[in-house]
């Protein structure tokens, strides 16, 4: 086989690659309220050749105008999937990018999107992964930014760095496409913990903190806002999992001992 031939067929191969794991990525919009923007962002995802549009209550959608801003990214549009929650929308996912332009009360580690899409990538090529963007008029809310592991921030003018939404989609649809052309996939370390299983430990540990009596004396959202983002930067395994709700387990039913002990002695 001549080197053109192989050339040909190795291009081939790299460019099917390239798209497999692209299709892993999901375009998240939170409450987009207008429906003009649906379109635009459906129609910057197909140019840089993301499918997969997932809508969390949106103000109006199925809607004419999302269609007229789609120019053509149609198919795009009819198979979004429509959410009624967040958790909804991350179903499965590995890692979740969530983008913001301002900074958080909590601060939680924060990347350009160059340095962001690689890391985005190494996890598309064997998992469900999604970049998560808040509604027009106030980005992504506190809670909603908690529930990723990276968030983002598009570098623009201080004096005017508020991006439309479909804008900072084809912005960050672009990125990603640059960083494929250079992108090889990297021996994966671990097995990442999915969003549901993240969502699992956090709902069983709020739940053994108010148990034990943690938050007596402590903010109790605040405090589970950073503990997201220590188990954020940690990125979990499904077996760390298991391993941190069993010590979560035996803490709360020693504790319920202990009470029950208590109880008893003070009614002797």
């Amino acid at each position: 086989m001549s080197d053109r031939i192989l050339a040909a067929h190795s291009n081939w191969n790299w460019a099917l690659y390239k798209q497999n794991h692209l299709s892993n990525v999901r375009i998240v919009l939170s409450h987009t309220t207008h429906p003009g923007n649906i379109g635009a962002a459906a129609r910057a995802m197909k140019t840089m050749g993301l499918k997969h549009l997932y809508l969390i209550n949106p103000g109006r959608f199925p809607d004419p105008q999302a269609v007229a801003m789609a120019a053509g990214a149609d198919d795009v549009l009819q198979n979004a999937v429509l959410c009624s929650t967040i958790d909804e929308a991350l179903h499965g996912v590995a890692l979740t990018l969530g983008m913001t332009a301002r900074t958080r009360d909590i601060s939680s580690e924060v990347a350009c999107p160059r340095d962001a899409m690689p890391k985005l990538l190494q996890q598309a090529t064997t998992h469900p992964v999604a970049l998560l963007f808040g509604t027009e008029m106030s980005g992504l809310t506190n809670e909603e930014a908690s529930r990723a592991q990276l968030l983002v921030n598009i570098p623009a003018s201080p004096d005017f760095s508020s991006l439309n939404l479909a804008a900072a989609v084809q912005v960050i649809a672009y990125e990603l496409a640059v960083a494929t052309e250079t992108f090889r996939p990297a021996v994966q370390e671990f097995e990442p913990a999915t969003h549901e299983q993240v969502e699992g430990l956090m709902a069983h540990l709020e739940k053994a903190l108010y148990e034990i009596g943690f938050f007596t004396t402590q903010n109790p959202q605040r405090m589970m806002q950073r503990l997201r983002r220590l188990y954020g930067r940690a990125r979990l395994e499904p077996d760390e999992v298991n391993i941190l709700r069993g010590i979560l387990s035996v803490a709360t039913e020693y504790n319920g001992k202990l009470r029950a002990r208590y109880r008893q002695e003070e009614d002797v």
